[in-house]
């Protein structure tokens, strides 16, 4: 049995040691001088004489519109590299994967209302639409807002023979993944039913057109699909809806070439960890954009932020603790294809990966990241806002998403962050042809960079673990409180 005397000394050193664990607590979790040194320099090097503007406008200017598995992706998939090994990275190479179908639009579409009056129409072919027959679809236009299965067969008749126009906003009105989920599964239903052909109504003013395709996967649709002009699209229903006896009848034709199943690639690059290599955290954003315009914003300002972030963390006198690779994927736009050959590829090394960050939201001014509903993530981001509060990116959102690359590290149970910006005039431009250079603010381009820069350094270097890794309940668990776990399930990327 303890005396007193060695009882009170070792009640006195035990309170000692708490004393010490508490105060030594919200310090260890604060970043360290050397981090917070790391960082200025990081944030310095991409303001101060970076090269985010010139990876954007060479990618943007050079090469235009990126298509999954067209000419221009390929070719800016080897500059990408090459971007990477001028930065001072050895380890740089294409992934390559497999993509379903290759989709190019091809001749200018036209179209027409031929009846009850006669007009022309602002027509454009939806991606991964086959070609109309020679001399084009005519036919009898069609107004369905129900698509469901039971919908379209009580409306079969109706169907028939005749061109339908989709009711866009009693769709939507459902909400966003319950209308995408509809959309693809009834265009076989649709044809199935004797449609000739589909009608999507453009929701922009100034029958302007934003690049959409209603397919997951590359795959080309069972009908022709025509995008129509928002102010079009409203005379042909007012006509429709007036006098419901009169037909109205349009045509229109286009020409667009495809190919079956090809070979395409990521490109991905790594910087090697100084004392724990075998853990890793990805930045990525997509390398593929639509063709309407040359894809600056969507998504050339994130792959110019993951190339800046590159060059600026490889010029660093040390590599961090961990490794830090970046990716440029291909086939986003089609549904996260390249993240998600990517994610496949290397799922026996996720167990290693520390984070996921992605960056997809355009060259708005950042404001920090989403930091996808969870909530250990999140305390182990807020040590990092006062890296991040001078470049204005210190906010945390818990918005959860599947809309871009973040999503595959998601359902693998990584911590994945997505970057969150002022997105006040996004849509103004997003999948349009007015998405160039000129419009995107150098600044806060560059800002944005240095948040990417800043937040994969300290992470990386992190002494302690970032957070752990879900188990494939927990991840359910987000996706359900998300409202987007029967979306996934549909498209079959995510098992309960």
């Amino acid at each position: 049995m303890k005396s007193k005397q060695t009882q009170l000394l070792s009640l006195f050193l035990l309170l000692a040691l708490c004393a010490q664990a508490f105060a030594q607590t919200p310090s260890a979790r604060k970043p360290s001088d050397e981090v917070r040194r790391a960082s200025a320099a990081l944030a310095g090097s991409v303001l101060v004489g970076g090269h985010t503007w010139d990876y954007l406008k060479g990618l943007a200017d050079g090469f235009g519109g990126r298509l999954s598995g067209s000419p221009a992706y390929a070719r800016s998939a080897e500059w990408a590299a090459e971007q990477f090994r001028a930065a001072g990275l050895k380890d740089v190479r294409l992934e390559e994967w497999q993509m379903e179908g290759t989709w190019q639009r091809g001749t200018e579409a036209r179209g027409r209302i031929l009846a009850p009056v006669e007009r022309r129409l602002s027509v454009e072919s939806l991606g991964w639409s086959p070609s109309t027959p020679a001399g084009g679809v005519r036919g009898e236009v069609v107004f369905v807002s129900d698509i469901t299965p039971e919908g379209i067969r009580s409306q079969a008749a109706r169907i028939k023979g005749r061109v339908v126009m989709l009711d866009i906003g009693r769709i939507f009105a459902q909400g966003e993944y319950k209308a995408y989920d509809l959309l693809i599964k009834s265009q076989p239903m649709l044809k199935d039913a004797g449609a000739l052909a589909l009608i999507f109504p453009e929701r922009v003013a100034n029958n302007a057109h934003s690049a959409v395709s209603l397919s997951w996967g590359a795959t080309l649709a069972p009908l022709p699909e025509a995008e129509f002009g928002m102010e079009d699209a409203k005379l042909i229903q007012r006509l429709l809806q007036e006098q419901p006896s009169r037909p109205v009848t349009v045509e229109f034709a286009y020409e667009n070439r495809t190919a079956a199943r090809t070979t395409t690639h990521n490109v991905v690059a790594e910087i090697r960890g100084r004392e724990r290599p075998d853990e890793w955290v990805i930045l990525g954003a997509h390398l593929d954009s639509w063709d309407f315009g040359t894809g600056a914003q969507d998504n050339g300002s994130g792959v110019a932020q993951v190339l800046e972030a590159a060059r600026a963390i490889a010029a660093m006198p040390t590599p961090p603790r961990r490794s830090i690779r970046f990716a440029l994927w291909g086939g986003e736009e089609q549904g996260l294809l390249g993240s998600e050959a990517y994610a496949r590829a290397h799922a026996p090394e996720m167990k290693t990966c520390v984070a996921a960050l992605n960056t997809d939201n355009g060259a708005g001014h950042p404001k920090g990241w989403k930091y996808e509903g969870r909530e250990d993530v999140r305390a182990a981001l807020e040590p990092f806002g006062e890296l991040l509060s001078g470049l204005g990116g210190e906010q945390l959102s818990p918005e959860t998403t599947f809309d871009t690359d973040h999503g595959h590290f998601l359902l693998a149970g990584v911590p994945a962050l997505d970057m969150w910006v002022d997105m006040t005039h996004y849509e103004e431009i997003h999948h349009k042809a007015g998405d160039t250079l000129d419009k995107v603010d150098a600044h806060d381009l560059a800002a944005g960079a240095a948040v990417l820069a800043v937040t994969a350094y300290a992470i990386a270097e992190r002494p302690e673990p970032f957070a752990p890794r879900l188990e494939h309940k927990a991840v359910g668990e987000i996706l359900k409180r998300a409202g987007i776990e029967e979306f996934l399930t549909s498209v079959g990327v995510w098992k309960p």
